[in-house]
């Protein structure tokens, strides 16, 4: 039974069952409708009003930092390096960060640079006695060398300032990133290294020192005033290793948050401008990726190649001790190959994976994303990031000099084989002083044998010639 036979907003014509018009049922159901609209947020993700109280959190007990996340993450190690005099980092206001030459920070680091080389010149006048023993010279040379290449950081920390107005940027653009980050999320920039910085700043000074009075005492006749600048030193070297962990952690940890976020996002909406918004802040952080490089290019290349000079220096030290045993002085040697081994690996193996990060794994998010349901306009978007992510090389390169990565560290260990050949070739043709006393005395034994025999042939040519005048004369008489 009809309700109603007829309605002015369709034709009179068209029936109406049960007061349904038919249009009703001729409508297609399954129509995908795009917002271009934000995803509502969670009631514990609402920002705070301008008139509310953010409560002051104490970063030791529970590091919940919520602006300047990046340099407050990393704030332990960045202290670190300015108690040193390395980092004169001036910070006249949260969120800014510069670098001044007339300033507090520089003054300081300029004296404590000053008084560093004034006591190693001091101490240059009262050389290290290394330990001999019974090996050649070429080796305890070798191993004298050493002991100065270990000052050789001191030549990095004018590097560092002058590298630290580059420092500062790449902060400031951090900064940035966290309120672009902000603006397209709703969320602060989630990132919880504060621990893992806090560790480096308290155990790299602990083990650096352990390491230079082990080395120390089984290498040279230790004394305390003379190791300081050493120790001093070795905590500068390991401390920067610190520092680009921490740096390249960062930008793994904020490249896989950006990925999952923006798989996120896909799966509610679909609107160009969201992906827009995403690729522009990709490409904010591909550029973070590159200027992390550049802003520390001179103190790593250098630092890299002190590295590939120990562990040279120190392996050679070792396989120059096989054929007669190792001994007390190679547990230094030992500890100082393995442990600037391992810190050459890990800055190449954690600026590979930030750039592995930052590119592969972000290509891999877009190529998974389901296309079919987009309109044309994000497809194209979609397409134009993956080609984005293709265009920028997200690579650490210091300075365009190399590349920071695995392969970097293949390279090095393989020119360190060659020049390790080289070594023990040259060690091997130069007799040490037992080979040279050996060679003496059968020099001398020759020499001595020698004298014997024309001795004895002139006795006997002597007495041949007195026998047979004698003989002449007996005759003629």
């Amino acid at each position: 039974m009809s309700l109603f036979t007829s309605n002015t907003l369709y034709p009179v014509t068209a029936s109406i069952p049960n007061g349904y018009a038919t249009q009703i049922t001729d409508k297609q159901k399954n129509k995908i409708i795009f917002l271009d609209v934000t995803p509502a947020r969670t009631p514990n993700l609402k920002t705070p009003s301008d008139n509310s109280i953010v409560p002051i959190h104490d970063t030791l007990i529970a590091p919940q930092i919520n602006k300047d996340i990046i340099y407050e993450n990393i704030k332990p190690v960045f202290t670190i390096l300015r108690i040193m005099g390395v980092l004169p980092l001036t910070r006249p206001q949260a969120g800014l960060n510069q670098f001044q030459i007339a300033s507090p920070s520089m003054l300081y680091s300029i004296v404590c640079y000053i008084l560093l080389i004034s006591y190693v010149l001091y101490l240059s006048l009262h050389k290290l006695q290394i330990l001999r023993t019974a090996e050649g010279r070429f080796e305890e040379a070798v191993i004298e060398y050493l002991f100065t290449v270990y000052l050789f950081p001191m030549l990095v920390i004018p590097i560092i300032w002058y590298e630290t107005r580059k420092i500062a940027d790449i902060l400031n653009g951090w900064v940035d990133f966290e309120i672009c980050y902000k603006k397209l999320s709703g969320r602060i920039l989630s990132i919880k290294l504060y621990k893992k910085a806090l560790a480096i700043a308290v155990i790299i000074p602990l083990l650096s020192t352990s390491s230079v009075i082990i080395t120390h005492v089984t290498m040279v006749h230790f004394n305390l005033m003379q190791i300081l600048p050493y120790i001093f030193l070795d905590i500068l070297t390991y401390i920067l290793g610190g520092y680009w962990y921490l740096l390249c952690e960062i930008l793994s940890v904020c490249a896989s948050i950006l990925a999952e976020d923006f798989q996120q996002a896909l799966r509610h909406v679909g609107p160009a401008g969201k992906v827009a918004k995403y690729r522009a802040l990709w490409l904010r952080l591909s550029k973070l990726a590159r200027d992390t490089g550049l802003a520390n290019c001179y103190t790593f290349t250098f630092l890299n190649l002190y590295l590939f000079l120990i562990i040279t220096l120190s392996i050679y030290g070792l396989l120059s001790q096989i054929s007669e045993g190792f001994g007390t002085k190679d547990i230094g040697l030992a500890v100082t190959a393995c442990c600037s081994i391992f810190l050459l690996f890990f800055i190449c193996d954690e600026a590979h994976n930030a750039s592995h990060n930052v590119r592969t794994n972000f290509q891999k998010k877009l190529l998974m994303v389901e296309l079919s349901w987009m309109n044309t306009d994000a497809q194209t978007e979609v397409n134009m990031f993956l080609r984005a992510t293709e265009m920028n090389p997200s690579q650490i390169s210091l300075g365009g000099f190399f590349d920071v990565n695995r392969h970097l560290f293949k390279s090095l260990l393989a020119t360190m084989v060659t020049y390790l050949v080289v070594l023990l070739q040259f060690q091997i043709s130069i007799p040490d002083d037992n080979q040279r006393q050996m060679e003496t005395e059968e020099n001398q034994n020759q020499l001595n044998e020698t004298v014997v025999a024309e001795t004895t042939k002139m006795t006997t040519s002597l007495a041949t010639t007195i026998l047979t005048t004698l003989a002449k004369k007996k005759q003629k008489n």
